[in-house]
């Protein structure tokens, strides 16, 4: 196969899938490792992709720059949901302290917390309510409401997530990128998801496969820096050593 008919076909398969490893394209091109990797530096610096460790993401992805409403979250991909946030309800020991992202996924955790002596701080009055009529201490940031995502979010929240240090927290997210890491669209809530991971020993993304190679306005996380909780990682990712799938 001729140079310029490999490059045609890598770009159809990557902008097919969203992203593509380099045992993929050996096994599709039947080419060799080195062939792909010179390849896919070459089409990287021609900016026809993005080359990533172990493969390559396409460029078409879109950059999202609003939120949908949390009624409607609510009722998209609800099952993959419901497997994550069980999993990740498990993850909480006896005398963690834990924060708590808003978000429909996070929410629907705290019916699957079992875990006593546990303190929660979150930035979502919903969820603080949920907790405490289960019993548990939950601290609520302040800051500017917002109605969206039904989070508190700002530079005050910002400011009172300075004195805590949380020994897990979980996350919900607009995107995950290899390349672009966690994103959302919006700047305010950026912040406090940023602050809050940093403050955090061992943090949590909570995401359903649509989240993959989607990317918002405002990154607030590296890739590497969580684990992420899915139920089918997609591919290009499944060879991430932090992607742990949630299964029935």
């Amino acid at each position: 196969m001729l140079t310029e008919e490999r490059y045609s076909r890598i770009l159809e398969l990557v902008n097919e899938q969203g992203s593509i490893t380099i045992h993929q394209l050996m096994e599709e091109l039947n080419a060799s490792e080195s062939t792909i990797r010179r390849d896919l530096n070459a089409m990287d610096k021609k900016e026809l992709l993005t080359k990533v460790h172990g493969g390559a993401i396409s460029k078409t992805t879109n950059v999202h720059t609003k939120d949908e409403e949390v009624f409607n979250r609510k009722h998209m991909n609800q099952e993959d949901k419901d497997l994550i946030a069980k999993y990740a309800a498990a993850m909480i020991e006896d005398d963690d302290f834990v924060y708590l992202d808003a978000g429909t996924t996070t929410e629907q955790m705290i019916d699957y917390i079992k875990a006593k002596n546990v303190n929660f701080v979150t930035n979502a009055i919903t969820h603080a309510k949920k907790l405490s009529d289960k019993g548990y201490r939950a601290y609520i940031l302040g800051g500017e409401f917002k109605s969206t995502t039904e989070a508190i979010v700002g530079e005050e929240a910002v400011e009172a997530l300075e004195k805590y240090n949380f020994t897990k927290g979980f996350w919900g997210t607009n995107g995950i990128s290899l390349k672009n890491g966690y994103t959302t669209p919006e700047l305010k809530e950026a912040m406090v998801k940023k602050k809050s991971m940093e403050n955090c020993k061992t943090c949590y993304i909570l995401a359903d496969p649509s989240k993959f190679n989607e990317v918002s306005s405002i990154k607030f996380a590296d890739y590497k820096s969580a684990i992420i909780i899915t139920t089918n990682a997609v591919s290009g990712y499944r060879d991430q050593k932090n992607i742990v799938e949630a299964k029935e």
